[in-house]
C-alpha cells in the first residue's frame, strides 16, 4: 500500500488524458496517469490511427485497379492480410514508442492499471493511493451494442474488424454513422459485397443531408448496398455466416456483422457516481469550463457528451490544464469543431449545417451556396466527384462549410479558420489559393460567394 500526492492526478490516458497530463506537465505540475491498458488509448491503438491505416490500404487497392483508365498498367490481385496487419500495427509501434518517449521527457509517472475514483480527489489503484490538487476524468468511450445483441463469434465491432485476419466476401454493417460507413468503403475496395443498415433515413445522418445525399450517390456507383430507415430486429450465426433479420422482414446473410451503432461512454465501474459526481446515462455532466460538480475535478473526452472525437479530447485535455494553471482558455466549442468521415469519397465538416444556421439565424437571414467539384483541375485529376458547400449569414459571416469527395479531409483546415474566425466570404475572396489544387475549390466557393463565380455555370 502506498499514497502518492502530485499536482494533478488523470484516470485515462486516451487522447484527452494524455494531452491534458503532457500539457500540465509543460507547466510545471508534477502529473500521474492512470491507464488500464496502453497510453494512447482507443484512438491510437483500436480506433482512428488503425482504421485510417487500412482505409489507405483501399486508396491503394482502388488505385491499382483503376490503373489502366490513367494509362497505368497495374492489377489488383487481393489482400495479403498478415502484411496489411503488419503494416497497421508498425504505424501504430511507431506513434506509440513517439508518445511514451514525450511522456517519459516531461516526468510523467505512468501508473499501469485499472483507476476507481473515491473521492474527493483521489484514485485508487489496487492497493495504491493517488492523490492530486486536480484530478481529470478520461476515460473514454466504448463500442456500443443493441439491447439483446451478442457480440460473439461472426457478431462483431469495430475492434475485432481492425484485426481480422481475413476478408470477408460478404459483410453486413449494421449503422451508416462515421464507423459503419467507413468499414463499409475499406471491405469494399477490397472486394467484399458489403450491405449497410442504417435505422434513420440517411448514411452519416449527423451531417448536413446534401452531404449525405452525395455519399448515397458515390456509395451506389461503388455497389455499396445500403438500406436506410428500418430497423434491426435479430441476428443468428453458424459456422458458415450470419443470418439478419430486419424489422420490415427483409433478410440478409453474410460471413459476418460488424455493429458500429456508436460508441457509449466507459464509465462503469470507474467509481464516478459512488463519489458524488453528477451523471446522466453513463455521461459525466460538466459546465462549458469542463468542471464536474466536485470541487477540483474535471472530465474531458467522450465520457462529456457531444461529440466523441479524438480531437475534441485532445483540445479538451489542452484546456484543463491550462485552466487549472490560470491561463483562461478559450472554451471548447462544439459546434465549430472539425468532423471527417475518411471513407471514399471522404465527408467533411465544419460548423452548422443549413437547417441548424435558419434555426438559429432565421430561415430568411442564411444563405448556402454549393460549389461542384467538377469545375475544380485537381479534382478531375484524382477522378472524383463530390463538391463544397457553404453556409453563410445573409451579409455576415461563414458559419459552416461541408465537403464531399476524394481527400476532401485536407481540405478542412481552411474551413476551420474561415468559420472559427467568422469571416466573410469577400474576406477570404481575395486570398490566393495554389492552382491547381483541390483546396482551390473552397477559394471559388468563396469567390461565389462574394459575388464573383468564375468556374462556375449559370
Amino acid at each position: 500500500m502506498s499514497e502518492t500526492n502530485v499536482d494533478l492526478v488523470v484516470l485515462g490516458g486516451g487522447s484527452g488524458g494524455y494531452a491534458a497530463a503532457l500539457r500540465a506537465a509543460e507547466l510545471g505540475s508534477s502529473v500521474v496517469l492512470i491507464e488500464k491498458e496502453k497510453v494512447g488509448g482507443t484512438c491510437l491503438h483500436w480506433g482512428c490511427v488503425p482504421a485510417k491505416t487500412l482505409l489507405h490500404a483501399a486508396e491503394v487497392a482502388d488505385e491499382a485497379r483503376e490503373g489502366a483508365s490513367i494509362g497505368v498498367k497495374s492489377t489488383f490481385d487481393g489482400i495479403d492480410p498478415a502484411a496489411l496487419l503488419k503494416y497497421k500495427d508498425g504505424v501504430i509501434n511507431r506513434l506509440y514508442k513517439g508518445l511514451q518517449g514525450l511522456i517519459k521527457s516531461r516526468n510523467i509517472q505512468v501508473v499501469e492499471g485499472e483507476g476507481r475514483f473515491v473521492g474527493p480527489r483521489s484514485v485508487v489503484v489496487g492497493d495504491d493511493t493517488y492523490t492530486g490538487t486536480n484530478v481529470v476524468l478520461a476515460t473514454g468511450s466504448y463500442s456500443r451494442s443493441l439491447p439483446g445483441l451478442a457480440i460473439e463469434g461472426r457478431v462483431i465491432t469495430s475492434t475485432q474488424a481492425l484485426s481480422l485476419e481475413w476478408v470477408p466476401q460478404t459483410a453486413i454493417v449494421l449503422g451508416g454513422g462515421v464507423i459503419g460507413v467507413e468499414f463499409a468503403s475499406t471491405w469494399a475496395s477490397f472486394g467484399t459485397d458489403v450491405t449497410i443498415v442504417e435505422a434513420l433515413p440517411s448514411l452519416v445522418p449527423a451531417e448536413d443531408p446534401w452531404a449525405a445525399k452525395l455519399l448515397e450517390r458515390a456509395f451506389r456507383r461503388r455497389k455499396i448496398n445500403f438500406k436506410t430507415g428500418v430497423r434491426f430486429s435479430e441476428v443468428s450465426q453458424d459456422d458458415s455466416g450470419v443470418t439478419v433479420k430486419l424489422e420490415d422482414g427483409t433478410e440478409l446473410k453474410a460471413d459476418l456483422m460488424l455493429v458500429a451503432v456508436g460508441r457509449g461512454p466507459n464509465t462503469a465501474g470507474c467509481g464516478y457516481e459512488e463519489a458524488g459526481v453528477t451523471m446522466d446515462r453513463g455521461f459525466v455532466i460538466t459546465d462549458e469550463r469542463l468542471r464536474t460538480n466536485l470541487p477540483n475535478v474535471y472530465a474531458v473526452g467522450d465520457i462529456v457528451p457531444g461529440l466523441q472525437l479524438a480531437h475534441r479530447g485532445f483540445q479538451q485535455g489542452i484546456f484543463v490544464a491550462e485552466e487549472i494553471a490560470g491561463l483562461n482558455p478559450t472554451v471548447v466549442d462544439d459546434a465549430n469543431i472539425p468532423k471527417i468521415t475518411y471513407c471514399d469519397p471522404n465527408v467533411a465538416s465544419v460548423g452548422l449545417t443549413e437547417a441548424k444556421a435558419k434555426e438559429i439565424h432565421g430561415a430568411d437571414n442564411v444563405e448556402s451556396y454549393v460549389y461542384d467539384l467538377g469545375g475544380n483541375g485537381k479534382s478531375q485529376i484524382l477522378k472524383t466527384a463530390g463538391g463544397i458547400k457553404a453556409v453563410r449569414v445573409k451579409d455576415g459571416p461563414v458559419v459552416g462549410v461541408h465537403m464531399v469527395g476524394a481527400r476532401v479531409g485536407e481540405l478542412i483546415g481552411e474551413a476551420q479558420l474561415i468559420v472559427n474566425w467568422e469571416a466573410l466570404p469577400e474576406d477570404v475572396a481575395p486570398l490566393i489559393h495554389g492552382h491547381p489544387s483541390q483546396y482551390e475549390a473552397l477559394g471559388e466557393t468563396m469567390l461565389a460567394m462574394a459575388g464573383k463565380p468564375l468556374h462556375v455555370h449559370d
